[in-house]
């Protein structure tokens, strides 16, 4: 042992308590506005169905769709790769769970949309078609055919559609409660934001409701789907979609990039218009910063090249959403939209390559981390967050098994859940 070091200070103990009473404000507002993740499955995509157009049979006929465009265009595992650039190794994993992913559960998010898929009708025919979208939603989690997430995206608050959107968020929403109350799955999307006060007239809204129905306030939340310029830049030059978030109070759980929208609005020719252009690329990362450690969730927008025709047409088509879908997922943005059941294929063949290329990386250097084993990389607690975020997100949408995590970092569900979110407990971990 060597010798002892004495340790002296020259601070009174009132500094410390001084230093802190003054940061209690900040303290407090650093917890509301930046809580971290919630903790909760995030959905590799959303998609969309015109009002008059789901009926009990919408997701399953999605599955077997995409099921039908394999059989046809990719009939096996090798020849999936091939038109993908699958690694050979991942080629039989990735196509064996890709199908069983189609058959068992095929949608992830569902959104009835009565906005630009479904466009102006009388009112007696969306009232309709709203409470009929309730009764169905209601019926799917009542006999276990619903997706994981359901919900609506109404017509947005300009003054034009207003009133038709509250109507039809009321008449769907009241559905709902008559059916036996909100499911715990339930998503509403706000589209074409532009001001900060329209997300705050929302909020009045669902609170309104709430009120109504005496449900916990703040029980209803939305997603902002972020559709012109002036969402990302207002008038003054702020980031107008960080004041969104913060008008949502609490309510906002996700950000979702329109392509079309957005890429029409900056001026972006009609050939062009796509999810990697360099505009989307801006507004998304914007979006990101802003959205970055308050639990609200950023998704990418959506391919129009529909993976219809002649073999060669829809091998064209798979490329091109397979390599956007790998390409968003480098960059953080987890969650897409599907407009077609032929993307279906696509967008798991791409998460589960990505996370299954990535497995046993990812579970090494967790693994060595909470051995603290050192190695040829330093990794932090951000970083070790980040690592349990991956695997978790891969268990998640059926590219990882528990087991198999389990088997390779030596922790428990729980223990990635304490990594990936620790705010939420200490954080307890056993070393394997």
């Amino acid at each position: 042992m060597g010798q002892q070091e004495k340790v002296a200070t020259s601070l009174a103990g009132t500094v410390s308590e001084e230093i802190s009473a003054s940061l209690t404000a900040v303290d407090a507002e650093l917890a509301r506005r930046y809580p971290g993740d919630p903790g909760t499955r995030q959905p590799v995509h959303t998609v969309y169905v015109p009002g008059d157009v789901f009926d009990p049979g919408t997701l399953r006929s999605w599955g077997d769709q995409a099921l039908a465009a394999l059989d046809e265009h990719a009939p096996d595992a090798a020849s999936f790769a091939a038109v993908l650039g699958i690694p050979e190794e991942l080629a039989g994993p990735v196509h064996d769970r890709v199908r069983a992913k189609l058959s068992r559960e095929p949608v992830e998010d569902l959104r009835i949309d009565f906005e630009d898929g479904y466009g102006p009708r009388p009112d007696a025919e969306e009232d309709e078609a709203a409470a009929r979208a309730a009764r169905l939603v209601s019926e799917a989690y009542a006999n276990g055919t619903a997706s994981p997430y359901m919900g609506i995206r109404m017509k947005c608050m300009e003054a034009g559609v207003r009133d038709r959107g509250i109507r039809t968020t009321d008449v769907f929403l009241t559905g709902l409660m008559a059916a036996g109350g909100l499911p715990e799955g339930l998503v509403l999307t706000l589209p074409k934001v532009t001001y900060p006060e329209q997300v705050t007239a929302f909020v009045q809204l669902l609170a309104a409701f709430e009120k109504a129905h005496g449900l916990d306030a703040g029980r209803i939340g939305f997603e902002i789907q972020i559709e012109t310029s002036q969402s990302i830049l207002a008038a003054d030059g702020t980031a107008a979609v960080a004041c969104m978030i913060d008008a949502a109070q609490g309510r906002a759980t996700g950000l979702h990039y329109g392509t079309f929208d957005y890429s029409a609005c900056v001026g972006v020719s009609a050939a062009y218009q796509a999810s990697d252009h360099p505009a989307a690329d801006h507004a998304k990362a914007v979006m990101q910063v802003a959205a970055a450690g308050t639990g609200v969730r950023v998704s990418d927008g959506s391919t129009n090249v529909l993976p219809v025709g002649p073999t060669a047409q829809v091998h064209e088509a798979w490329r091109l959403h397979y390599g956007l879908t790998r390409r968003a997922l480098a960059r953080a943005y987890y969650q897409g939209w599907d407009m077609h059941p032929g993307h279906l294929p696509t967008r798991y063949a791409a998460v589960y390559t990505f996370y299954r290329e990535g497995l046993e990386p990812a579970a090494a250097r967790l693994a060595a981390y909470v051995a603290k084993a050192g190695g040829d990389v330093m990794d932090e607690p951000a970083t070790a967050k980040a690592l349990s975020g991956y695997l978790l997100r891969g268990i998640d949408c059926g590219a990882l098994d528990t087991a198999e995590v389990a088997r390779l970092t030596g922790l428990t569900r729980a223990d990635l859940d304490a990594f990936a979110s620790p705010r939420r407990g200490d954080l307890t971990v056993t070393a394997p």
